[in-house]
């Protein structure tokens, strides 16, 4: 009876093998969006403007030497009802300002209310407490709708960290 509930237990164990190696999933850093690229004459936007994400891929704790890694969110909202805007690229860099991924690689349209998002997930070990983004985008007219926010949130155990910066604007150009 024993060897019957051995080998039983056996083939149960078994038949839940895939054979596949379920490590090597598919990462992707856009949550659940299909976005809308277009080729953009940007000469046609009247107003152009670039931003700086503050983002934190990790924080010190303890004495400074431990880092807690941390995934991030960039989220950038639309806040017009009808205008639209053009996201023209989306650059993620590290604390000593070197350039380390390329979001989009064709401008994204973002119709009026919509909000689209970047992520920079927990693993990613090269950014640091210095990390940033730079985003480049425009409109058809001069205004100040987008809203472009940085959300981190990470967890170790029973701790966990929550919080969220602003983007600042660089520079704009209106013609």
């Amino acid at each position: 009876m024993k060897y019957i509930l051995f080998a039983f237990t056996l083939v149960l164990l078994l038949a839940g093998c895939t054979g596949k190696n379920t490590d090597k999933v598919t990462k992707r850093n856009y949550p659940s969006h299909n976005y809308r690229y277009a080729n953009i004459d940007t000469a046609l936007l009247k107003y152009t403007e670039k931003d700086y994400v503050p983002v934190y891929s990790d924080i010190y704790h303890q004495d400074g030497t431990k880092r807690f890694l941390l995934t991030a969110t960039v989220s950038l909202r639309n806040t017009s009802m009808v205008d639209t805007a053009i996201i023209l690229s989306v650059t993620y860099y590290d604390s000593h300002g070197k350039k380390l991924k390329e979001y989009i690689d064709k401008a994204v349209i973002l119709s009026p209310l919509e909000s689209i998002e970047f992520v920079v997930e927990e693993a990613e070990n090269r950014g640091g407490a210095g990390a940033s983004f730079i985003i480049d985008w425009g409109a058809a007219r001069y205004s100040k709708q987008l809203l472009i926010q940085s959300i981190m949130i990470g967890s170790y155990g029973q701790q966990g960290i929550s919080f969220l910066t602003e983007a600042r604007v660089m520079n704009s150009h209106f013609k």
